[in-house]
């Protein structure tokens, strides 16, 4: 109710994801929610481990300040995120979300390594600590309000698709584990002498520097080029398919320059009979169709092949049928047929799932052979590859 709340305050046309505004302003609000609510916790934690002395208090409070911190980088972000493309960067500034992302994570860990050499001397060096009634009290209120943080950032970033604001809800679902184990030990202390306080600070660093790896992961895997998303690679084939000159696609590559950003290339199926102008103009309207309906622009290379020929259009089925009896997942394209009076000769790509479990040479011989049991003499020349979806 209260997200709804601020979304309306703050986001204009909030159901308007995919225009690059309403991106950046969703992940504003973000990034001022997290300040705002980090800082306060922050200082009630702070004047609780001071007063105190808890190393655990401590931690879970500069832990805080840390998450503020990764607030204001995530707010920077996704402002230069929104920058349009220019002469240096002609696929847009979309990438530097995931350079905030790994920026956050670089603090999460830091901070989480400092407090577990802290925490680890502590152990070997006990000091007494006492949290009063009160101070368990401030401490406590961090779980809701952290529980909240954590619907709102999940749900502000499956709106927009955003690894940052996913990372952050992450961290506030694991600050709230954090906090509890702060709690349990301050508890503990009070009836023993065992150096619950700093076992508690030890843990409490662990969970964040797991917490700042599984960022980093979630960062640096787009930056490298991960698979795309299996839906988006479907609502994207379903999309040119549906212009009837295109028989098939194939070689389809997408490139991610950031959330809601997609680059790709692809080879269309046509006649080889068709007007070559026709094609060209019916392949671009395709482009702008895809353009508007999925956030990907698209470049279609033509692709002709001979379909009305019935020795082709036989030898051509034979071959995907010989290839799908090794396995459904294979795909055959580009093939084409080259005729002599005594002898068919088939050239094609064989697209494979990568790392498959027989090797190139051994697919080409089992494919020669379905194919030759149809016609001793056929020749055949595949080509093995792997797809990038």
């Amino acid at each position: 109710m209260f997200t709804e709340f601020l979304v309306r305050m703050f986001v204009k046309e909030p159901e308007n994801t995919g225009n690059l505004k309403v991106r950046q302003a969703y992940g504003e609000l973000g990034g001022m929610v997290g300040v705002a609510c980090n800082v306060a916790l922050f200082a009630a934690k702070m004047t609780v481990g001071l007063i105190s002395g808890s190393i655990a208090v401590l931690a879970d409070a500069v832990n805080n300040l840390s998450d503020a911190g990764s607030s204001v980088v995530a707010l920077i972000g996704f402002r230069m995120a929104a920058k349009p493309a220019d002469d240096e960067h002609p696929f847009g500034h979309g990438r530097l979300e995931y350079v905030a992302g790994l920026v956050i994570a670089v603090i999460i860990i830091a901070v989480g390594i400092d407090f577990f050499k802290s925490a680890a001397e502590r152990i070997f060096h006990p000091v007494e600590t006492v949290v009063s009634n009160w101070g368990m009290l401030a401490v406590a209120l961090a779980i809701p309000v952290k529980f909240w943080m954590f619907l709102f950032n999940r749900k502000l970033g499956k709106k927009i698709d955003s690894t940052v604001l996913q990372a952050t809800a992450f961290d506030s679902l694991s600050d709230i584990l954090t906090t509890s184990v702060v709690l349990a030990s301050a508890a503990v202390s009070r009836f023993t002498s065992f150096p619950a306080d700093g076992y508690a600070g030890v843990a409490v660093a662990v969970l964040i520097i797991l917490g700042g790896i599984k960022v980093v992961r979630d960062t640096v895997n787009p930056l490298l080029g991960e698979c795309p998303d299996r839906q988006l690679v479907e609502e994207l084939e379903r999309k040119m398919l549906e212009n009837p000159d295109i028989c098939g696609v194939h070689d389809l590559i997408l490139h991610n320059y950031g959330p809601g950003r997609y680059f790709a290339t692809a080879h269309a199926e046509v006649n080889s009979d068709c007007d070559p102008v026709k094609i060209h103009d019916s392949l671009e309207r395709t482009e702008r169709e895809v353009a508007l309906a999925l956030p990907v622009q698209l470049t279609l290379h033509c692709d002709p092949f001979d379909r009305d020929d019935p020795e082709y259009k036989s030898w051509r089925l034979a071959t995907v049928n010989a290839a799908e009896s090794i396995d459904p997942r294979f795909r055959v394209y580009d093939f084409r047929m080259a005729k002599t009076a005594h002898c068919r000769h088939l050239r094609f790509n064989l697209l494979v799932p990568r790392n498959y479990a027989l090797s190139n040479r051994e697919l080409r011989e089992r494919i020669q052979t379905i194919l030759r049991e149809r016609d001793p003499g056929v020749k055949v020349s595949p080509v093995v590859e792997n797809t990038f979806v």
